[in-house]
């Protein structure tokens, strides 16, 4: 994908094409091809025998994705992992393959064939295409919404180790995340802050499958599991509150009612830290902006300006105090009640 000394027309060429790699990367990525490669080089052959997939088909889909960086090609049809194919290792660092896994997924993949209507009508494109909100269509479907929450768990992995480096959650004495999904952000502040109380508040069928992270995290004792919802109360008395990306999802007017409803469940003393991508100035900040695509198209948000971000404290009772940048492209955005 080197787009140096090649015309601008290839260049663009590539750009249109993306859904090609991105799809091909999901694939391997259900394949679960990376971790068969963990050992070293592998035959495509070999490969297909573990997967069941066809074997030509299946040396197609590796020398293509060898010719991006994703793999490398040796003599005979072998295959190895790259540093970057790496990441789609379930045991990586960074691990990306759930949420290759995620984007895939039909009911998903397909709403951005619509992203003309939003950008028509302004309207959210996964209503326009099955009826209801993304959250309505995965409550009564555990695999979807399972598939959903390993992505968000390992995204949450690849940008906790950088939030917690740059901000300071040390100065609280407990937290409750709201929205918090499987714990995984939570469960990082607190290994990280022995003395740190946690609350991990989230729908039900989401916290249902916490215990065990908790668990596995060794903090499940300093962490109370609770679920409801964030548009009717969440949690009272705590030090700070933490939504992780979380109010991206909704529009100005339910993203101020969650913000809202935290803030009646918090003294004076309280802080409030959104932990949110901030869209940068023009030419810039290209994460930011296409994550403000799959806002419009999928959840039915938007990513926002630092600006944008304090008009809605303003309006949900806050004050907008400071905001801490970190490696990861993400920003701690603190508030206080006004």
């Amino acid at each position: 994908m080197d787009q140096t000394d090649v015309r601008p027309s290839q260049a663009l060429r590539r750009l249109v094409n993306g859904y090609q790699v991105a799809q091909a990367i999901h694939v391997a990525a259900k394949l679960h091809i990376a971790d068969l490669l963990a050992g070293g080089a592998r035959t495509s052959d070999a490969l297909a025998a573990e997967t069941g997939a066809h074997p030509s088909t299946l040396y197609r889909l590796l020398r293509a994705l060898a010719s991006v960086g994703v793999l490398r090609e040796d003599e005979s049809r072998s295959f190895s992992l790259t540093e970057v194919g790496a990441c789609l290792r379930s045991d990586a660092p960074e691990p990306v393959s759930a949420w290759a896994e995620f984007i895939g997924e039909p009911y998903y993949w397909n709403t951005w064939a619509h992203l003309l209507h939003s950008v028509q009508t302004g309207e959210n494109a996964f209503g326009h295409l099955h009826g209801m909100n993304v959250w309505e269509f995965r409550a009564d479907k555990p695999d979807l919404s399972a598939g959903f929450d390993r992505a968000m768990t390992s995204l949450s992995r690849q940008v906790s180790a950088a939030v917690l480096a740059t901000y300071d959650f040390g100065r609280f004495g407990s937290i409750v995340d709201v929205g918090g999904g499987r714990g995984a952000f939570l469960a990082a502040i607190l290994a990280q802050h022995p003395t740190l109380q946690g609350v991990l508040f989230d729908q039900p069928h989401v916290v249902s499958g916490a215990e065990e992270l908790l668990m596995a995290a060794g903090v499940a004792e300093r962490c109370r599991v609770v679920s409801g919802s964030f548009f009717e109360a969440v949690p009272e008395g705590a030090d700070a509150y933490v939504l992780k990306a979380v109010v991206h999802d909704w529009e100005d007017n339910q993203a101020i009612e969650i913000l809202a409803t935290c803030r009646r469940a918090m003294s004076r003393d309280a802080t409030m830290i959104l932990v949110e991508r901030e869209v940068a100035p023009p030419n810039e900040g290209r994460d930011a902006k296409f994550s403000d695509l799959n806002m419009l198209v999928a959840p039915g948000g938007l990513e926002r300006t630092h600006e944008e971000f304090a008009t809605l404290f303003t309006r949900a009772g806050f004050r907008l105090s400071r905001s801490v940048a970190s490696a990861s492209g993400v920003s701690a955005i603190e508030a206080v009640p006004a």
